[in-house]
C-alpha cells in the first residue's frame, strides 16, 4: 500500500473520530453510553421514549456532524474543479460570486420578507441567489463569446462585487433587529442543520462528485493546457462552462444551509495535491476526505472555543485559511529563491 492509500485510510479514520467527537461534545456534557442509546433510539433500533438528551443528540448534534462532513467534502471538490478548469491556484466559490449571490438571497429573507415558507425559506432563498449569480456570470461569458479562464474569473469578480453591494444595502436598509442573524449567517454556521434539509446538501455533494469523477480524465487533460486538451478530443469551452454550472449548483446547495464558509475550497486542493498528486482519479477522493476533516474539526472548535456561546465556523476556517496562504506564499518564495 502506497502513500496515497495510507493517507486515505488515515484521513477516513480521523474523520470518523471527529464525527464521534462532534456528537459527544457541546454545551451539554453527555455520557458516551447515552449518546449511543440516543442514536439507537432515533434510528428505531430500540423502543426507548425520546428524552430531551436524546433530542439533543439525534436531532441537533448528529445532523450537524453529518452536515459538516458533507459540506466540507463538497467544498473541497468544488475547489479542485474550479482550480483545474480556470488554471488558477486561488480559485474557490467566493471568487466567482457564487457565495455572494447566495448570501444576498438569504439576507433578503432575513431583513425584508421573513420566513414565509417556514424552515425552507432561507435555504431556498440562498439557493436561488446562488443560481442567479452563476447565471449572470455565464451570461457575461457568453456575451464575450469566450470561456477563457481569465474572462470567467473577471466576470465572477464583477458579479461578486455586485452581490456584495446588494447584500450591504439590504443590511443597512433592513430591519436592524435582524443584524445579528445576518452577520452570523454571512460568517458561516451549521445551526440550520436539520434532517429535513439533509437531502439538499447530499444532492449537492452527489452532483459535484459524480460529474467530476465522470470527467476526471478530461480534467487531467486540462492540466496540459487548452491546446493540448483540445487535440486530445476534450471540448474545452463546453467543459469549462458545464463544470462552472455544476460547481454553482453544488455551492448554492451548501451555502443555502451553512452560510458563507470561507477558504475551505481554496485550501483543500493544495493539501490534497501534496498527498495524492495532480491526477484527478486520486485527487478527488483525497480532497473530499480532507475537506470533510477540515470543516468537521473547525465546527468542533467553533462550538467549544467560547462555550456555551457558539462562534461562527467561518471565523475558524478563515483564520486557518489566512495562515495557510501565508505559508503558501513563503513556500513559493523559497522555491523561487
Amino acid at each position: 500500500m502506497g502513500r496515497f492509500g495510507l493517507s486515505l485510510i488515515l484521513g477516513a479514520a480521523v474523520l470518523v473520530a471527529l464525527l464521534l467527537l462532534s456528537v459527544l461534545y457541546g454545551s451539554t456534557d453527555v455520557p458516551v453510553a447515552e449518546v449511543f442509546a440516543a442514536i439507537s433510539s432515533g434510528l428505531g433500533f430500540s423502543s426507548l421514549e425520546p428524552e430531551p438528551i436524546h433530542r439533543i443528540i439525534f436531532d441537533l448534534r448528529l445532523p450537524r456532524a453529518l452536515f459538516a462532513a458533507l459540506i466540507g467534502a463538497g467544498l473541497g471538490l468544488v475547489g479542485v474543479v474550479l482550480q483545474t478548469t480556470t488554471r488558477n491556484d486561488l480559485a474557490d466559490p467566493f471568487l466567482f460570486g457564487l457565495s455572494s449571490g447566495a448570501a444576498a438571497g438569504a439576507v433578503l429573507v432575513i431583513t425584508v420578507t421573513g420566513d414565509f415558507l417556514g424552515l425552507w425559506t432561507l435555504p431556498l432563498a440562498a439557493f436561488s441567489g446562488g443560481l442567479v449569480a452563476s447565471g449572470i456570470v455565464l451570461l457575461l461569458v457568453r456575451t464575450l463569446q469566450s470561456s477563457a479562464p481569465e474572462k470567467l474569473i473577471l466576470a465572477g469578480l464583477a458579479v461578486s462585487f455586485l452581490f456584495a453591494a446588494i447584500t450591504n444595502y439590504l443590511i443597512f436598509s433592513g430591519d436592524t433587529r435582524a443584524a445579528h442573524s445576518v452577520i452570523f449567517w454571512m460568517l458561516g454556521g451549521l445551526g440550520l442543520a436539520r434532517w429535513e434539509t439533509l437531502p439538499l446538501v447530499a444532492a449537492g455533494l452527489a452532483l459535484i462528485a459524480t460529474y467530476a469523477v465522470w470527467r476526471s480524465r478530461w480534467l487531467d487533460a486540462l492540466l496540459t493546457g487548452d491546446t493540448t486538451a483540445s487535440s486530445l478530443g476534450v471540448p474545452v469551452g463546453a467543459l469549462r462552462t458545464r463544470m462552472f454550472l455544476i460547481c454553482a449548483l453544488a455551492t448554492a446547495a451548501f451555502v443555502s444551509v451553512a452560510g458563507v464558509i470561507g477558504f475551505v475550497g481554496l485550501m483543500v486542493p493544495h493539501i490534497a495535491r501534496g498527498l495524492a498528486g495532480p491526477m484527478h482519479g486520486r485527487l478527488l477522493p483525497m480532497a473530499a476526505i480532507i475537506g470533510a476533516v477540515l470543516l468537521t474539526a473547525s465546527d468542533i472548535v467553533s462550538r467549544l472555543l467560547l462555550a456555551p456561546q457558539e462562534l461562527p465556523v467561518g471565523i475558524v476556517t478563515t483564520s486557518v485559511g489566512a495562515a495557510f496562504v501565508f505559508l503558501l506564499l513563503l513556500g513559493t518564495h523559497r522555491r523561487a529563491a
